[in-house]
């Protein structure tokens, strides 16, 4: 493409984009530890006793593994959460905080892991979460899953792997209708990913230009856009915060959100609480 070279930030010194994506940084040692430990407690208190079926594998190419929380009672609609990490962190045994509250709301949780990088590539990345939708749309129904109201979402990459579940390109490919996503709920999302070709992630992803072109939402068609709320914490790194600012008005089937008082790790806890706006929001895009 023309302009591959022309995206924002691209004046940008590398200290400056640094500052911008580099949110543990911006965070500090201890708030980020803090953050982490809650993750994995509130996971833990959240899936304690909920019915449920944990260690699915999902993706025989990969091996990868998925936990279903929150069955019973008839299909229920099902919130497909993407992990952060920058793709090369975290797991699903540290993300399934909002599991709790949303079976309380008659919802199930789906909580896919995929392999992460450098062990893979974004692109390998990229094919296991669409694999896992696949697989609700599939077998979703053994479980207890309504593969008829997918909604998917994610925090930062896994923000990112949201959006690339929302571009088109991809279902037929799987035997997916096109609008086999009916909503989506990115939390920091990464939707131009260029940025990374010059930030400290890139050791790890290893992308250039062009691959990181390819794999950006906001640079890919969509025959069918999803209705999608698009979330980021007030606090979060300035580049997500334009990022999700950018594409928000150019998906133009979504709204904004920036939650008050809160960062790029604490966001996306507001789904725990089911008294929140933001989980308001996600219950209005499950039931609309």
């Amino acid at each position: 493409m023309s302009d591959l070279h022309d995206w924002p930030g691209s004046g940008l010194s590398d200290e400056e984009l640094d500052v911008a994506y580099n949110v543990r940084r911006k965070a500090g040692p201890e708030l980020f530890a803090r953050h982490m430990e809650r993750y994995r407690e509130m996971s833990e208190q959240a899936v304690d006793g909920l019915a449920g079926h944990p260690g699915i594998v999902y993706d025989e190419a990969g091996g990868e593994r998925l936990d279903v929380w929150g069955t019973g009672g008839g299909l229920r609609p099902v919130f497909v959460f993407l992990h952060g990490g920058y793709w090369m962190a975290l797991s699903r045994d540290v993300s399934s905080f909002m599991a709790r509250a949303l079976d309380e709301q008659g919802v199930a949780t789906v909580v896919p892991d995929y392999t992460l990088a450098p062990e893979a590539t974004l692109e390998e990345i990229v094919r296991q979460v669409r694999a896992a939708v696949a697989w609700v749309y599939r077998h979703g129904r053994d479980f207890g899953l309504d593969p008829e109201r997918i909604v998917v979402g994610g925090s930062s990459a896994g923000g990112h792997l949201t959006g690339m579940t929302m571009v088109g390109g991809w279902q037929d490919g799987l035997g997916l209708p096109r609008d086999v996503v009916k909503a989506a709920m990115p939390f920091s999302g990464l939707f131009d990913i260029r940025p990374i070709t010059r930030i400290y992630v890139n050791e790890y992803v290893k992308l250039d230009l062009e691959r990181a072109a390819a794999l950006s939402p906001a640079l890919l068609d969509a025959d069918y856009r999803c209705p999608a709320v698009f979330v980021a914490g007030e606090h979060d790194g300035d580049g997500f915060l334009e990022q999700s600012k950018s594409f928000q008005p150019q998906w133009g089937a979504g709204e904004l959100m920036i939650v008050p008082d809160r960062d790029h790790f604490d966001v996306v806890l507001e789904l725990a609480d089911p008294r929140s706006p933001v989980s308001a929001e996600l219950m209005r895009l499950i039931r609309r």
